[in-house]
């Protein structure tokens, strides 16, 4: 037996735009499942679980999946069929369809495993936490506390980029400040990834000596130096997305052609595309907090077509307020409702402060993504009863 993907029409018309659409955006795969005779009736009920569209053409299957699903019916087809061919044409189809990123000594498998990346600002002045990790036994009470709780990831930022304006340091002084904490997480935390919030090359350079594995540039490494350093090392990349300086006439298509240009820049350089992870920006409208912030979180799926990993970056930012007048230590219900969203169109890596609740909310996304239940492979009742 052998499922493969099914190709779609190039055609112009409504149809084959939509399923286009579905493919590149929605995350749905085509495939089509040849089957043994036998093995028909067996095939059909177990894509039923999956609760998929299917068509039947003698012995072969067509069928929609999301490709959330893909690991969920790799794990149930080993078991329910002896068959090499089949195992591998489906590992082929998870391979094509996979989110790789490569940050420093990291290999992140995005498709399966979401990441929570989380923020620590050594500074005075940062938007929601500012002054709270500024002295080192603060900051690395905090580093303990995000690497204990899941964090995956721990980015330092010693430069404020908050909306409404703020004061630039000099990049000595911002070096002072985040290299220590690149250092200290590198020896006493090495299972978590290291990233840096900075714009400038000088900091960049330091930082990536003492071992950072990750830059996120506000201003998407606007400038030849930044991507020939970048060039000349391993590091991942968050690249994101700005529009504090003008508006637009139609958001979609203008960020689209942004990313586009900005992963044409950084691969020019000699950046793999492996390396670089997209950020919308949200909170860098012109207008502070206003309309666009929805606008990002429910277009987020537009920029799936990049196959590239998306981070969503809302913590307790300022939507929060202007819909609900919340004060920002209130924020984090909102938040994590909206992160939900944009989780579930596309955004697999969460930058937040706050590391045990977004765990939870991995967990449970990722059990309700799993959650197809077939009576034969995962009968609780062979498992024990739940507390």
């Amino acid at each position: 037996m052998k499922i493969k993907e099914i190709p779609l029409s190039t055609k112009g018309d409504l149809m084959s735009v939509v399923m286009r659409n579905l493919r590149e955006v929605d995350q749905q795969l085509f495939l089509s499942w040849q089957a043994d005779s036998e093995s028909l009736t067996t095939v059909q009920h177990l894509l039923a679980d999956f609760d998929v569209p299917q068509v039947v053409s003698g012995t072969t299957i067509q069928f929609m999946l999301p490709a959330s699903a893909l690991t969920m019916l790799d794990k149930w087809s080993r078991r329910l069929f002896v068959d090499q061919e089949l195992a591998e044409s489906l590992n082929e189809i998870r391979v094509d369809h996979r989110q790789l990123w490569r940050a420093g000594r990291f290999r992140f498998d995005v498709t399966t495993t979401p990441l929570i990346y989380a923020i620590l600002n050594i500074t005075p002045d940062s938007f929601y936490d500012g002054g709270r990790y500024f002295t080192a036994n603060q900051w690395q009470q905090q580093v303990a506390q995000l690497a204990e709780t899941g964090a995956d990831i721990i980015e330092v930022g010693g430069q404020t980029t908050r909306p409404g304006g703020f004061v630039e340091i000099s990049p000595e002084e911002e070096i002072n400040r985040v290299v220590p904490a690149v250092k200290f997480i590198r020896q006493h935390y090495p299972q978590v990834a290291v990233a840096v919030d900075t714009y400038k090359l000088p900091v960049m350079a330091a930082v990536l000596e003492a071992g950072a594995d990750i830059i996120n540039d506000v201003q998407a490494f606007n400038d030849h130096e930044k991507r020939r350093l970048l060039a000349s090392c391993s590091a991942g990349l968050v690249t994101m997305h700005s529009s504090r300086d003008r508006e637009y006439q139609n958001l979609t298509s203008e960020m689209h052609h942004f990313f586009e240009q900005n992963l044409a820049e950084l691969t020019s350089a000699g950046i793999d595309r492996e390396r670089i992870v997209l950020d919308q920006g949200i909170g860098y409208s012109m207008v502070a907090d206003g309309n666009q912030d929805c606008a990002m979180m429910r277009n987020i799926d537009q920029f799936n077509d990049f196959h590239r990993p998306l981070l969503v970056a809302i913590s307790r930012k300022g939507f929060g307020k202007k819909l609900l007048g919340l004060a920002k230590k209130d924020r984090l219900p909102v938040t994590l409702v909206a992160e939900t969203y944009m989780y579930l169109h596309g955004g697999r890596i969460l930058r937040v402060h706050d590391v045990e609740e977004t765990r939870q909310l991995l967990v449970m996304l990722s059990a309700i993504e799993e959650g197809y239940w077939n009576h034969q492979l995962n009968d609780e009742r062979q498992d024990g009863k739940a507390d």
